[in-house]
């Protein structure tokens, strides 16, 4: 039987995924088999996995730091909001509908089977296996048919730690607040607390831990120092912050739709040190750049109105007339073309709406959605680009007859325009390999780009996360909650 662990965190973005990336790379550089696991995640930023199906981008960034390929088992349960009272619903890597929040309430209780069954093949076959959380587990309205948080805990009897980000303050608020909230039995599993994004004189924090730990009868596990320059894949807030870098020569505009998903594309563009990327929210177009990247999106059709309400098109249409590039991803490049129909009522309402018209092509939402893995080329040169894919569309029209992409299993991807000024690709992660970075800045006008490696970048992320567990974590306690060493509390 495998040891199980629970990370759950007093508000979203407390650390949660973090600790448990930390957790798993931790556990893999002791030679323990480790497999991530989140129940139930509500994220737009998706990864296709080894066996062909969608989770979380997160919980692949977990099976990085593990040592594993992404399986659906790792995330069973994903829900993908396309409105704000309802998601697409993903069991199992695959799509199953769409609900709005009553409907999915009254799934939960099949939901919680597909939980339970993924959760047994993990215990079956790993060592250990680290637990997300989502949310809160205090959070009152949701706690009937739990299956996020502590519905799961209670279910499997494992131990839980719970994490606070003190760097927004009110961290001995947060931990106190939500043990009370908690039930008697759900209280008891709470093993201790990781207090996360400490910056300070740590003599100063003690006497509040020591506090904190007579209060609640529960031992403090560690401090985690705030890690500056994670290059980490965010699981689903978009990073809104702008690092001006006065060396950079390519200036790079991005609109933050407001369904925008897989924004995690865009990683190694904030990363480059040639390269400004600036977020543009609403009321925001863009000015003086050398490229326009619309990203992907879970509500095309929407998006596309929001683009229209912005006034979008004309700044698009602008930078063009200037000689500025333009790169369209998945529901970017489907933005792109003259049509995207919807005839299913995949994203909403049946019916049809006008595209941007710059490439020759339309667009047909089918039921069954495109998930694969996907190597080749450039199709201008022979860098190679790694990616996958996961979108509803399926494209025809002239544009395609110039690819943007060649790739090994025989198929082309995307279009590239006859002046050379608008690329599309339905491929996540194109810039994420070195040469076909070097490649596509090249193409937006910086001809000799500064090498850069992201996966390494995430490499030593992963790595920096696991030396803070090391060096700021009790080893033993964890261990002991694992069942690989005895308890001891963190003092």
């Amino acid at each position: 039987m495998s040891g199980v662990l629970m990370v759950q965190g007093c508000t979203s973005d407390a650390g949660k995924s973090a600790l448990v990336t930390g957790l798993c790379r931790w556990l893999r550089r002791r030679g323990v088999r480790v497999a991530p696991f989140k129940p139930q995640n509500m994220a737009l930023n998706s990864a296709v996995t080894v066996d062909g199906g969608e989770i979380g981008r997160a919980q692949a960034v977990q099976a990085q730091a593990a040592g594993l390929d992404p399986h659906t088992d790792f995330n069973p349960v994903l829900l993908k909001p396309n409105s704000d009272v309802g998601a697409q619903v993903i069991v199992h890597g695959h799509a199953i509908g769409n609900m709005d929040a009553r409907h999915y309430h009254d799934y939960k209780r099949v939901a919680m089977d597909a939980v339970l069954a993924s959760h047994a093949r993990l215990v079956a076959q790993y060592d250990v296996v680290i637990v997300e959380g989502a949310g809160s587990p205090a959070e009152i309205n949701l706690r009937d048919r739990d299956i996020a948080n502590m519905g799961y805990a209670e279910a499997v009897d494992c131990p839980v730690l719970l994490i606070a980000d003190i760097d927004r303050g009110g961290v001995f608020a947060h931990l106190v607040g939500t043990l009370a909230l908690l039930s008697e039995s759900e209280r008891k599993r709470v093993a201790g607390f990781v207090i996360n994004r400490f910056r300070g004189d740590m003599a100063l924090l003690q006497p509040g831990l020591d506090w904190l730990e007579r209060e609640t009868g529960k031992p403090v596990l560690g401090v985690l120092p705030y890690l500056h320059g994670l290059q980490l894949e965010a699981e689903d807030a978009l990073p809104r912050r702008r690092e001006h870098k006065p060396q950079a020569r390519l200036r790079v505009m991005v609109p933050a739709l407001p369904r925008i998903s897989n924004h995690t594309d865009l990683d190694a563009l904030r990363a480059h040190p040639d390269v400004e990327l600036m977020v543009l929210g609403p009321r925001e177009l863009p000015t003086a750049c050398d490229l326009i990247v619309l990203p992907g999106s879970k509500s095309t059709r929407a998006d596309l109105a929001w683009l229209r309400r912005q006034g979008w098109p004309q700044a698009i249409a602008r930078h063009l007339r200037y000689g500025g590039k333009v790169i369209g991803i998945c529901g970017g490049f489907q933005m792109l073309g003259q049509v995207v129909h919807d005839p299913h009522g995949i994203e909403g309402e049946p019916g049809s709406t006008e595209g941007l018209g710059w490439l020759d092509m339309e667009t047909v939402l089918e039921p069954q959605k495109q998930l694969r893995r996907a190597h080749g080329r450039l199709a201008w040169t022979d860098a190679a680009v790694i990616g996958y894919e996961i979108h509803c569309g399926i494209s025809h029209g002239g544009a395609l007859a110039c690819p943007s992409s060649l790739l090994d299993d025989g198929r082309s991807d995307g279009a590239l325009s006859a002046d050379g000024q608008i690329l599309g690709s339905y491929l996540h992660g194109l810039f994420d390999q070195p040469q076909a970075l070097s490649a596509l800045l090249a193409w937006a006008g910086v001809r000799d780009a500064a090498p850069m490696e992201v996966h390494a970048l995430r490499e030593e992320s992963i790595d920096r996360l696991a030396d803070a567990v090391e060096n700021h974590l009790d080893s033993a306690a964890l261990l002991g909650l694992i069942g690989m060493g005895e308890p001891s509390c963190a003092h």
